[in-house]
Formats: structure tokens, sequence, C-alpha cells
């Protein structure tokens, strides 16, 4: 039997990263620690009381409801909520609904559903029967994006917490750094400039690698689906998970080394980048051009479908 390294009662993981083994309830404090200082360090509660939280259903959107659940539950006049996006994805949305379903009822938490069929008359499933060169998940990202904001600001939101974890993190700044495109690594949450129209986010579980996030769900017995979506498989995240999990392996802590590295110098791209002027898009959502993304690649579809049909 290997032993935790702070008490001596049966290890449940090993750390590899800091050559630690935890049992059971020190594991659940050393993850619970590392969200509540992110929390912490993200949003002044006193001043940002209403918190809602992207919940898909998944585990690190339901890990992030649950702590957080926690951590607010002392806090007086503190409000929290949560928003799931239905894209109306026909083998895998109905299951993560029923999950957030579950979980929030067990909490006591007021849960929002918002879908693509109700504020863009279509689903997910027929963007993908129509879309060309771009993967699904250009699309899924920037209409569920705009549903979120839109669903937040609509119920009060100070801020919208969602699951990144530590990989998820790692993975967007190496995709933007090799991509060149340094103004959208300034803009990368969490969030601490409110733009006019756009609910700052904040990531409580951006310092906890996702296999601690999946065991903690496991042993604490948060609800949650593991399934995957069907349209994942085409996204170019993919091959940074494969290159990231590479490097971790074979040097653990990588992952925390991207974080820091992008911290330390965060505070230099957003001087040198702040944010952009923004404008109302005809659907009302504030976009730094004319239309916002969602509302040009929606036009884009149609205006395919209206070519393939002539």
């Amino acid at each position: 039997m290997v032993k935790c390294s702070k008490c001596g009662k049966e290890a449940v993981t090993f750390i590899r990263y800091n050559g630690s083994h935890l049992c059971q309830s020190h594991f659940q404090e050393y993850v619970e620690s590392r969200a509540k200082t992110e929390i912490r360090r993200q949003i002044d509660l006193d001043e940002k009381n209403r918190i809602t939280v992207a919940l898909s259903g998944g585990k690190d959107s339901s890990v992030t409801l649950a702590i957080l659940a926690d951590v607010l539950a002392p806090r007086p006049g503190v409000e929290l909520s949560a928003v799931t996006v239905d894209e109306g994805i026909k083998e895998y949305r109905p299951l993560t609904l029923e999950k957030a379903a579950t979980l929030t009822k067990s909490l006591g938490v007021q849960h929002h559903i918002v879908s693509f069929k109700d504020e863009f008359r279509i689903t997910m499933d027929t963007i993908a029967k129509r879309i060309g060169e771009k993967t699904p998940c250009t699309y899924c990202g920037v209409l569920r994006r705009k549903c979120m904001n839109k669903v937040a600001r609509e119920i009060g939101a100070d801020a919208i917490a969602t699951g990144l974890n530590l990989d998820d993190t790692a993975q967007s700044i190496m995709m933007n750094f090799t991509r060149a495109d340094v103004e959208r690594l300034a803009r990368l949450g969490p969030h601490r400039k409110v733009q006019p129209g756009l609910i700052p986010r904040i990531q409580p579980l951006r310092s906890i690698p996702e296999k601690e996030v999946y065991l903690y769900a496991m042993l604490r017995g948060i609800p949650f689906s593991d399934d995957v979506c069907p349209y994942a498989d085409e996204a170019l995240r993919n091959e940074y998970r494969k290159l990231i999990d590479t490097m971790e392996s074979r040097s653990p802590g990588t992952k925390h080394s991207i974080l820091t590295s992008y911290d330390a110098i965060l505070p230099m791209l957003r001087e040198h980048y702040p944010p952009a002027s923004l404008n109302l898009c005809r659907c009302g959502e504030p976009t730094p051009k004319e239309r916002c993304m969602a509302c040009e690649l929606l036009d884009e579809m149609r205006a395919k479908r209206v070519q393939k049909k002539s």
C-alpha cells in the first residue's frame, strides 16, 4: 500500500510534478485550495456577487459549479446560477443536459438553458452538414459564446465562471503563440477589465490538470457526463493536446510552466494590446467590427446554402 505523503493513510493518487502521494481527503483539499486561490485572485466577491457558471454537464464545469457552491455558500448576498447551452447535438447533448439538471437541483442552483434552435433557428447537427472548409468547432464555439454572454447579461451576472482546466489553458496559450496571434493571447481569460456588454470570465480550475479534475469529480461523487462531442475529433486543439501531453509525460510540470510563463508576460501583453473599442452588432451583441463573428458565420453558411440550391 502506498501511503499519503501528509498523513500516512492509503494514497489515491501520485502527483508526478511535485512528487507527492495523496489520500482522498488531502487530494480533495489540494484541488479545492488551488481553486479557491484562483477565485480570490480573479474576482472581488464583495463587488461582484452574481456569478453564473457555464455548465456543460461535463466534469470540468460540474466541478467548477460544485466548488463555487461550497465557496459562496457562507457569503450572504452572493448569487450563484448556471447556464447550459443546448447546441442541438442529438447523440451528445441530451445526456449532458440531464447531468447538469441533476447537479443544479442537488445544489439548489437556478439553471438556465438556451438553445441554438431558439436563438438561431438551426441546430449544430444541421450546421455540421452544411459547412465547407471550417470545422464544426469553429461555428459551435462562436455561437455558444454568444448565447452564454446574452443570457448572462439578461440575468444580471457579474461574471461567468468556466470550467477551463490547466490542460485547456496551456493548449490555448500554445495555439495562439504558434499562430502568432499575440493580440488574442492578451485577451485570454480570466478577464479583469469589464467591457460594455461583455460579461467577464473567471476560470477557477486554470491551474488544475484535467486528470486531477476528473479524479476529484469521481471521488466526490459529482454527477457528470464523460461523453465526448461527436465533432470534437476534427478540432485543431487535439494536435496541441497530444504535443503538450507528450511534453508533460517526459518532463512533469510542463503545463504549469506554460501557464507560469504566460502569467509573467501577461501584464506587458495587456499594456501593448489594450481592449478594443466595441460597437453593437445589429443582433445586439458587442463586437469590435460592424458585425459580430456569430452573425458573420451564420450569414456565410446561409449564403453557401443558397449557392448550392441555385
